[in-house]
């Protein structure tokens, strides 16, 4: 684990808009060594709201060791109450492919500590750093604060509505509740799926990119995201589905399980993620034939349900594709956003 930061400001942090709770107090991150305690408040957070979500302690050090646009002793406030870490606060930016700034903030608060002011302050203090950050960054086109609450957390829900913030976007977590009846699905003439490979891994990575650099949201991708990418302790190459046209990648379903989650919710589920077709290849059924591939080799691995995220307002007609597969939406989350204002 790291060495526990020297910096003074760890050992306080003044938010004007702290409740009066006795014994809270707000602080910067200390070091690697606050991972089990951000874990579990996120584990227990998730839980809170209903989402069958649990990360883990690789998981969380690979997310902060390549987190772009995010120095933890600045971009993290965490908040405890006589000592014990109850909640955190996260903020970061990035700058879309259509030329939009957007200055995200998110937050984890464990359910006993929830609708005493804890989550505004949070909000206030996430606020007051992003426009700090935004006013260094000259020349800027239009910038937005963002914030994504799963609609499970009426609170948080409440309070983006009273800050000014306005839902813009909603995403869809899907579920296909069983892995019985696959359907058939013949990949085009052409194509083939191979096994990936180390040396395969970069091609695999840039043909995602450019897959989706043209959704709604998306922003130009780094060295970082790919050292984070290829961090990822839930990877599976085994699992990957990666569809070929000669030498040159066409489309994939990056699927992977997550035995953490499994273990705590007692179930087997496998997840097919990361859906995408490049352009040329578009329009021939292979994302059909990808993810009914997707589908037995989960099976195989004894998995008895699989789920996917989707915007739900995806012009590719994603969401449509999904449903005719045996899906159904599972849970919602709503993306906020609000003028940031002249810095």
């Amino acid at each position: 684990m790291g060495v526990p930061t020297t910096n003074p400001e760890a050992e306080g942090v003044a938010v004007p808009e702290a409740p009066g709770i006795p014994g809270l107090r707000f602080r910067r991150f200390r070091g690697e060594d606050e991972y089990p305690a951000m874990i579990d408040v996120f584990n227990r957070s998730m839980a809170a709201d209903r989402v069958e979500r649990v990360t883990t302690l690789e998981e969380t050090a690979n997310l902060y060791r390549h987190f772009p646009n995010c120095d933890p002793e600045r971009d993290l406030l965490m908040a405890e109450v006589h000592g014990q870490l109850v909640g955190y606060v996260r903020t970061t930016w990035r700058e879309e492919t259509e030329g939009d700034v957007i200055y995200k903030h998110w937050a984890a608060l464990v359910q006993e500590w929830r609708g005493r002011g804890i989550g505004r302050a949070f909000l206030r203090h996430a606020e007051r750093r992003l426009r700090e950050v935004a006013s260094m960054n000259a020349n800027r086109a239009k910038r937005l604060f963002q914030a994504v609450v799963v609609d499970a957390d009426r609170g948080a829900l409440r309070l983006f509505s009273t800050e000014g913030y306005a839902p813009v976007r909603y995403t869809f977590r899907m579920l296909r509740p069983t892995l019985e009846g696959l359907p058939e699905a013949p990949m085009p003439p052409g194509l083939e799926v191979r096994p990936a490979q180390p040396e395969h891994y970069r091609a695999i990575w840039e043909a995602n990119v450019e897959a989706f650099r043209d959704h709604w949201g998306e922003s130009a991708r780094s060295e970082v995201d790919y050292e984070r990418w290829l961090g990822e302790p839930t990877a599976d190459p085994g699992l990957w589905q990666v569809a070929w046209d000669g030498g040159r990648v066409a489309g994939m379903v990056l699927n992977f399980i997550n035995p953490s989650e499994n273990a705590e919710s007692n179930r087997q589920r496998g997840y097919t993620e990361d859906i995408c077709v490049r352009k040329p290849w578009r329009r021939r059924g292979l994302a059909r034939a990808l993810i009914a591939r997707s589908l037995r080799v989960l099976k195989e691995r004894g998995m008895s349900e699989a789920a996917l995220s989707v915007d739900a307002e995806n012009r590719s007609g994603a969401l449509g594709l999904y449903e005719s597969l045996g899906y159904r939406p599972a849970m919602r989350w709503t993306i906020f956003r609000k003028p940031l204002l002249k810095v």
